[in-house]
């Protein structure tokens, strides 16, 4: 009786033990916490466990008919209402919607109302602004319910070519805000060859998809600009691998002829949470834009090969000091410099856009409607101070924005260093009613002039910064 008694007490033992045991924690399989914390969890094959907060949240994401996941399948969230709807009849109902209504041309204004309008915003560039109103005027009847069915138009991609600070990336910006079609800037510098680290070819369509709401039809419509695309050119004299140049250019070529791309929507990358829609790139119009630094040495070498021995020769220095020696860049020289011909040959409009002179940048800092002089006269309005430029003070500002060999851009920089003082001070005297900016103070061998509220116009009295 004892040995039965004692067997008896140990298999008790060892049941206990086994309750007591410490049982191995199980994670959520989509917001990782542990069962010990969120109680507990619905199982599913393949050992997948859901917390009851995340099932409860994929309900609500299904019964919700705008997310992006019921739009990638063309489900309605009604297949997943205990079957009172099957699958087949929710895409019977899905292919009876009417047609996206298509796009017509004639909505659009004509190239010289383009221009025109870009004349609002950028000073010069005359053959720039002509070139692109034509070719976007063109690429979108193309694409147009008009368009003729017997006759196939091909695509007017552009490459643009202009020293920094010309103008280059703010002409496509005013260009799209004018069409209000959707647009995509992107830098050529961060894409890379599939499989390496940086952005494939496929997120310049991810971005532009994003610009469009995620509508595709939308984005089968628009712009993409692609900037430094001089960045992307062969590498010369290297053994390693060129996953960001000639490598990228290839694959930019599909992108460029036209063809199917899956793009993630709502993400830069592709992953197994992420849905998918597929994009034809056959009607996005694509403009590549870039520096070309060192462009210009190529174009003289050319040009000088021309001379010869004898009274009708060219000097060999004839071309060092012009300044627009891009314009007379051909697709030989852009070969040399790194870009392959069948990328060349999918951009098939080239055109080039001035240096910015001395008369450009002052025409910039007033007559734009955006212009920088009108924000600061506007600013100090609303403190009810009139301010004002000497002619002398605007072309010294251009001569210091020359000097920094930038372009436009420098004219931001200067303005802001020279008026930080004035918007600093003029708040703070409610008696101060103009303020003039000369030369002198430009230069940094003067003051700004102010007049006080009530003192006759021409009476000015000086203040130190």
């Amino acid at each position: 009786m004892s040995k039965n008694g004692d067997d008896f007490n140990d298999k008790k033992n060892i049941e206990k033990n086994d309750d007591n045991k410490v049982k191995p924690d199980v994670f959520c399989y989509l917001c990782k916490r542990p069962e010990s914390v969120v109680g507990k969890m619905i199982q599913i094959p393949n050992h997948i466990h859901i917390c009851t907060d995340c099932m409860q949240k994929t309900f609500n994401i299904m019964n919700n008919g705008d997310n992006p996941y019921m739009n990638l399948v063309g489900i309605s969230p009604v297949m997943f209402n205990m079957g009172e709807t099957t699958k087949a009849e929710a895409l019977k109902a899905k292919d009876n919607k009417e047609p996206s209504e298509e796009f017509d041309h004639k909505k659009l204004p004509s190239p010289h109302v383009i221009k025109a309008s870009l004349d609002e915003y950028i000073i010069g560039q005359e053959h720039a602004k002509k070139v692109i109103s034509v070719a976007v005027y063109n690429h979108y009847k193309r694409i147009s319910r008009w368009a003729p069915k017997n006759v196939e138009i091909e695509k007017s991609n552009m490459l643009m070519i202009g020293p920094t600070g010309s103008g280059k990336t703010y002409l496509v910006k005013t260009l799209a805000k004018l069409l209000d079609v959707p647009l995509a800037i992107t830098d050529a510098t961060s894409l890379t060859e599939a499989g390496y680290i940086g952005d494939d070819v496929e997120s310049v369509i991810s971005k532009l998809l994003q610009a469009a709401g995620n509508d595709v039809k939308k984005a089968e419509r628009g712009i993409v600009f692609i900037d430094e695309i001089d960045k992307i050119a062969k590498k010369r004299n290297t053994n390693s691998r060129d996953v960001s140049g000639e490598s990228v250019q290839q694959g930019l070529l599909k992108l460029l002829e036209g063809s199917d791309v899956e793009v993630p929507v709502g993400a830069s990358s592709k992953n197994a949470m992420v849905p998918l829609k597929t994009i034809n790139t056959e009607n996005i119009l694509f403009i590549c834009g870039g520096a070309f630094p060192d462009l210009d040495k190529i174009i003289k070498a050319r040009l000088n090969k021309q001379s010869s021995i004898g009274f009708q020769a060219d000097l060999k220095d004839k071309y060092d000091n012009d300044e627009n020696i891009l314009q007379k860049v051909t697709l030989d020289d852009l070969r040399e410099y790194g870009m392959i011909p069948e990328f060349l040959g999918r951009l098939p409009i080239l055109f080039t856009l001035e240096g910015l002179n001395r008369d450009m940048l002052v025409k910039v800092l007033e007559e734009p409607r955006n212009a920088i002089l009108k924000q600061y006269k506007s600013l100090l309005a609303m403190d009810e101070v009139d301010l004002s430029f000497e002619r002398e003070a605007l072309e010294a500002i251009a001569d210091k924005a020359l000097e920094k060999k930038t372009g436009a851009r420098a004219l931001r920089a200067i303005l802001e260093e020279i008026m930080l003082d004035i918007m600093y001070e003029i708040p703070k005297d409610d008696n101060i009613g103009r303020v003039r900016i000369t030369k002198d103070f430009i230069e940094g061998r003067g003051v700004p002039i102010i007049e006080l509220r009530g003192m006759p116009k021409h009476k000015n009295s000086a203040i130190s910064n």
